[in-house]
């Protein structure tokens, strides 16, 4: 009887402001979704950055200005920063200083120096 029942329901099609409205918060959903795991993904603290960055500065300034032939790194996007770092870490970027000073490095770390750097004009 039950089964009548669902099968005997009228079906009332949406209206396309009902399809909107929905459409529109999922969207949102999806896209507050995205925002908050953006926002979870490890985020660099500029102070400890500064604090870690004592092994920069001969090579690339007391202010990220770069000491020729060393880029500068003040200004530069902190996701660029991160990645740089990673890839003289792993060794797809060939440098041996870089690669020494990275190998103590954790990914937080890297973080907090793309955070101080990026922070820095």
């Amino acid at each position: 009887m039950r089964l009548n029942l669902i099968c005997d329901a009228e079906i009332v099609p949406e209206t396309k402001e009902a399809y909107v409205n929905r459409t529109l918060s999922t969207a949102t959903i999806i896209v507050t979704l995205f925002a908050i795991v953006g926002a979870a993904h490890a985020v660099g603290d500029a102070a400890a950055g500064k604090a870690k960055s004592a092994s920069c500065i001969a090579c690339h300034g007391a202010n990220g200005e770069g000491v020729p032939p060393n880029p500068a790194l003040a200004g530069k996007p902190a996701a660029e920063l991160v990645q740089a770092l990673k890839d003289y870490k792993s060794g797809a970027r060939a440098n041996p200083i870089m690669k020494g000073l990275t190998a103590a490095l954790n990914d937080q770390d890297m973080e907090n120096l793309a955070a101080y750097y990026s922070s820095l004009k």
